[in-house]
């Protein structure tokens, strides 16, 4: 069995030597553990960091691309190099890399496809009480969507199964933490979480500038996956919305024209034409998204066997 350790890396040089304090170089159950760097248009010493410091296996990208996109190819470099377990940790040196064998232990014994670090966001100091709030509803979201109960929806300290990562695939350009448990979960993968505990901050985020693009941002990845997954739950709730707001200014011009005075409130017969017109185009796109998903799991599923005879047959080789 063969573990590849990811690090999505932009300017790290300054942290990846203490992310490398505590990185296995050998794990239980394990036959090779191998480190990937994807360098994500770093314009620092990053690179020559990683050398030093032993990594052989490299993704590069000439300019920033993204979290998403650097984990996507992180993936499909791991794949076509024999990887059966994918780790993903941060080049920040926000995770305890030194709980990796934790992290793996389920999936090594067969009980998981994805685990996923619970940062345990409600003993993290430097998180303020709002930010805290938002993580356990950022969570509570994405359960809701994928059908799971996750404590940290949001946390990037993950490993994969081989299998898992065929049926998988990333669609957002800002992160892919959130999209990918909807995914799984919808897909009926099996996902579990174990605790653990985050190091001290060395510096801030720069996968967004401020809490309000992160929610604004994830809100995005989120309403795109319940229109992927469970486009129900949108038109329903819009439609339904749409038709009491109809009905209610409907029912009143006419209570009004049958005894004689509906030529005073034109208003409520044209506002609750225009809300019935937006439920019934709410509910016409119900249909269309239905066809769209069955469509979308078809697709999927002939690109999941694509991936495993490519794969496959580069691992072989």
């Amino acid at each position: 069995m063969k573990v590849f350790i990811q690090i999505p890396c932009y300017n790290e040089e300054a942290t990846l030597p203490l992310v490398f304090e505590t990185m296995p170089k050998e794990l239980p159950g394990v036959d090779k553990v191998e480190w990937l760097i994807i360098d994500d248009g770093s314009n620092d010493k990053t690179v020559e960091v990683a050398k030093k410091l032993g990594v052989k296996h490299f993704v590069y990208h000439r300019r920033n691309m993204g979290l998403a996109r650097s984990f996507r190819d992180g993936i499909d470099y791991a794949l076509r190099h024999g990887a059966d377990i994918v780790v993903n940790t941060d080049g920040d040196n926000q995770y305890p890399q030194d709980r990796i064998a934790d992290l793996i232990k389920p999936i090594v014994d067969g009980k998981a496809d994805i685990v996923i670090g619970d940062r345990q966001t409600s003993k993290i100091a430097h998180f303020s009480g709002f930010k805290k709030l938002m993580q356990r509803f950022g969570s509570w979201v994405v359960n809701q969507a994928a059908g799971t109960d996750l404590p940290d929806a949001a946390s990037g300290f993950r490993a994969y199964s081989r299998q898992s990562l065929y049926r998988l695939n990333i669609v957002t350009q800002f992160s892919y933490c959130m999209e990918t448990i909807i995914q799984a979960g919808n897909k009926r993968l099996r996902i579990v979480s174990v605790p653990i505990e985050t190091n001290k901050k060395t510096r801030e985020s720069r996968l967004f500038k401020n809490i309000w693009q992160h929610m604004f941002k994830s809100g995005q990845a989120i309403m795109r996956s319940f229109v992927m997954f469970k486009p129900h739950v949108i038109f329903v709730t819009l439609g339904t919305i749409f038709l009491i707001l109809g009905l209610i200014p409907f029912v009143r011009f006419l209570i009004f024209a049958l005894i004689g005075e509906g030529e005073g409130h034109l208003q409520s017969l044209i506002f609750g034409s225009s809300m019935l017109v937006g439920s019934l185009l709410s509910f016409a796109l119900l249909v269309i998204a239905d066809l769209q998903k069955t469509n979308r799991i078809l697709l999927e599923d002939q690109l999941e066997r694509i991936k495993e005879i490519q794969y496959n047959t580069e691992k072989r080789n």
